[in-house]
């Protein structure tokens, strides 16, 4: 096993592994919009189009992810696969010595993620979860004006989408759940990172709405630790509107928010007042930045392999509940 140094000297040299729907976005921005990161190469299953994707961003196609995470010209490897491969990648790139950008969900499940956590703390290697909503800019200008309300009491977060054209996204096999796992897995990061708490219990409810073997339709409630937060996490891919809306109420007002159509109010009593925002960039470039930056500085990263995987424990308690029809607890490894 290769343990290796974090300080690099710039560019930070970059292979992604899966270039697809997600992955071409990691590639966009290094190869358009970040100097200080160098691609140097890609895998994907489609042998064609990824030498294809290869000549346009001037970069070596590998025709196997293992020759790419053997090659000692890359320092580090952006994952963004279907889920179910995360594990056997992870492991290698860190027996490698890369470190890595991993796409969430971090695991399948909770196991997974733990196998992936420890060989990572073993090996030397850093690895950050690419949990890119707590980079949207509705997101933070919320996160600064939650001490304004006082004590939390509630939040809620619902994000709608379109039936998803990714095919693999209905095959358990690869996905490993439905909306749950691939969407919800957004929000229980970004409620723990609003109400700086860990959930206690959640009660939850699936359906399929246009999908046969994955869910693609949920609503849950989540009490929290320590603390008299109650919060609703609902999420759809059956609908061909678009939203991400973010309530968060306290003892002195509420802030309302949606990061997708990109607007903030703070509310006090009946009156409503429109938080001016500075303008969106795209959240995988600023998560880009984010893991050369804590690489590059040798600092923390900002959304840790711990949060990925409390991230799935929330998950899979939900799953749970929605086989059992109770209330269970969020287990934390």
């Amino acid at each position: 096993m290769l343990g290796r140094s974090t300080m690099m000297e710039s560019p930070l040299r970059v292979g992604i592994i899966g270039i697809g729907k997600h992955g071409i976005r990691y590639a966009k921005h290094i190869y358009e919009d970040l100097p200080e990161i160098d691609l140097v190469g890609l895998w994907r299953r489609d042998a064609d189009e990824g030498k294809r994707q290869a000549r346009q961003y001037r970069c070596r196609y590998f025709s196997t992810y293992s020759d790419l995470l053997s090659d000692n010209s890359i320092d580090a490897v952006v994952v963004a696969l279907p889920p179910a491969l995360n594990v056997s990648v992870c492991e290698e790139a860190a027996y490698r010595g890369k470190h890595i950008l991993l796409e969430k969900p971090m695991a399948i499940n909770v196991r997974e993620a733990i196998r992936i956590h420890q060989t990572v703390s073993r090996s030397g290697v850093r690895l950050m979860v690419a949990q890119t909503l707590r980079f949207n800019a509705v997101v933070m200008a919320l996160k600064a004006r939650i001490p304004q309300l006082g004590s939390l009491h509630s939040i809620h977060l619902s994000q709608r989408f379109e039936p998803s054209t990714l095919a693999w996204l209905d095959q358990r096999d690869l996905a490993g759940g439905g909306i749950v796992l691939h969407t919800g897995v957004h929000s229980f990061d970004l409620l723990r990172f609003l109400a700086q708490g860990d959930a206690e219990e959640v009660s939850c409810k699936i359906n399929r709405v246009v999908t046969r073997n994955t869910e693609d339709n949920f609503s849950a409630i989540m009490t929290f630790k320590k603390s008299q937060i109650i919060a609703s996490v609902m999420g759809s891919r059956g609908t061909k509107g678009r939203n991400g809306s973010i309530e968060v109420a306290g003892e002195n007002g509420q802030l309302i928010a949606d990061h997708v159509h990109n607007y903030l109010y703070e509310i006090r009593g009946m009156e409503r007042r429109s938080i001016e925002l500075r303008k969106p960039v795209p959240t995988v470039y600023e998560t880009l930045k984010a893991f050369y930056y804590s690489l590059s500085q040798e600092v923390p990263f900002p959304v840790t392999i711990d949060d990925g995987l409390i991230a799935v424990a929330m998950t899979e308690a939900c799953y749970r509940s929605a086989e059992t029809g109770k209330w269970e607890k969020v287990y934390y490894p």
